[in-house]
């Protein structure tokens, strides 16, 4: 069996970031496994700008901030495997992949990096009654089309759900003519970034719904209308406020669900609010020396922060594989305290500086966000507006984690 210091399954972001990171932290060996025929995942279809602000400061289409890190891959002789899929990862840190050229392969590593990004959670995944039309795509799917095959998925749409990708093919349908009738979002709150909503809706006077959703779907052969309803505080539809809506094309953006299958082969920790794995400040799951990143460990907002995330794990992966398993000098549990729904990093192992990321549970103004050792505040920061859709972040001092005193520290949304 071929022996590979850092096998990265995945030619994303993350694992092209990760990749880049570990060659500079000393490790040659890389092997690069990726299902697809060419590198950068899904920005190969996001042809629209807004990328890159943060890491390379300056505005970048889906494309151009991959090709920054495909050009590093190339320049640097990184090894990589396209058109291979990864078919099982064992704790043993064994991996099993397929490809045309080397039929089935095994490859044992002296580490892995996960890095295999997230899907669409589909119309399966909802409960709305009617048949199964033509005419309902996810966004990204739609996104596809439009963008890299040159097809129109309809004329007529309604969207469900307001992530990102939905409101940027609200935007990117209108300006192909199709009329975008509204979108629809269950929460009292949309999921996508605030500039998607002023840039993608408001500028082209897309109603969006909020409390509404979809529950029924018209038509037999094509959609031909959907009926839509306001919710209560339980989320159930109000049937005296239901409306039929004529429209030929639905799509969904519902949400995305990291791909975490090879994840759970290799029995590691999975947190139940990401649906990634549970990590440590290295980004190293409960298997020693697999480690994750990017959107297969949680679903980021900005794919700035992705490649930030990875070159962290490419770096650990490399710490590892050249001075092996750290010592753990603490153990410490982040728990979920007032409006927060889940933070990045589960885990504190060392006594050194972490970058902490949490999302909150709801829209929350004029609050401060803590972090309490016991009863003890050891961080504060005044927020004048917080919401889900916006990853949050804290670094957490060389020096605070020292003089953490209990073995669980609590983050929490305060005075809201």
């Amino acid at each position: 069996m071929k022996t590979v210091d850092l096998i990265i399954i995945g030619g994303g972001p993350a694992g092209m970031s990760a990749a880049v990171s570990a060659h500079h932290h000393g490790i040659k060996d890389i092997l690069i496994l990726d299902r697809d025929s060419t590198f950068g995942g899904i920005l190969g279809q996001c042809i629209h700008n807004g990328f890159g602000l943060h890491r390379f400061k300056e505005e970048l289409t889906g494309p151009e901030y991959a090709w920054k890190y495909e050009k590093q891959v190339l320049d640097l002789g990184i090894p990589f495997k396209l058109n291979t899929m990864v078919v099982d990862v064992t704790e043993s840190k064994v991996v099993t992949a397929v490809n045309e050229a080397d039929g089935i392969f095994q490859i044992q590593a002296k580490a892995i990096i996960l890095a295999m990004g997230c899907r669409e959670r589909s119309l399966g995944a909802l409960n709305i009654s009617g048949t199964r039309p033509a005419g309902i795509y996810t966004a990204g799917t739609a996104q596809y089309y439009v963008n890299i095959k040159g097809y129109m998925p309809g004329r007529k749409v309604v969207i469900l759900g307001s992530g990102d990708i939905g409101l940027i093919m609200a935007r990117r349908m209108t300006l192909e003519g199709a009329k975008v009738e509204m979108v629809c979002e269950l929460m009292p709150y949309s999921s996508g970034l605030t500039r998607n909503i002023v840039q993608c809706l408001n500028d082209f006077n897309i109603p969006l719904m909020l409390n509404h959703t979809i529950v029924k779907i018209h038509g037999k052969e094509r959609v031909t209308g959907i009926t839509i309803a306001k919710v209560d505080e339980n989320k159930k539809p109000i049937v005296e406020t239901a409306q039929f809506v004529e429209c030929d094309t639905i799509l969904l953006s519902v949400g995305l669900i990291p791909e975490n299958e090879l994840t759970i082969g290799a029995s590691i920790q999975l947190d139940p609010v990401t649906g990634g794995a549970v990590v440590n400040q290295n980004c190293e799951t409960s298997q020693s020396g697999i480690f994750a990143c990017g959107n297969v460990l949680h679903v980021h907002d900005l794919v700035d922060y992705v490649s930030e995330e990875s070159e962290l794990a490419g770096k650990s992966a490399a710490n590892y594989i050249l001075a092996g398993k750290k010592k753990e000098i603490r153990h410490i549990n982040l728990k979920l305290g007032n409006g927060v729904r889940y933070t990045v990093p589960q885990q504190i192992t060392a006594e050194e500086e972490v970058t902490l990321y949490f999302r909150v549970a709801d829209v929350y103004k004029n609050v401060i966000i803590t972090i309490k050792d016991g009863n003890e505040v050891i961080y504060k920061r005044k927020k004048q507006k917080v919401i889900p859709a916006e990853m949050e972040m804290i670094k957490l001092t060389t020096e605070m984690i020292k003089n953490i005193k209990n073995n669980i520290i609590t983050l929490g949304v305060e005075g809201r």
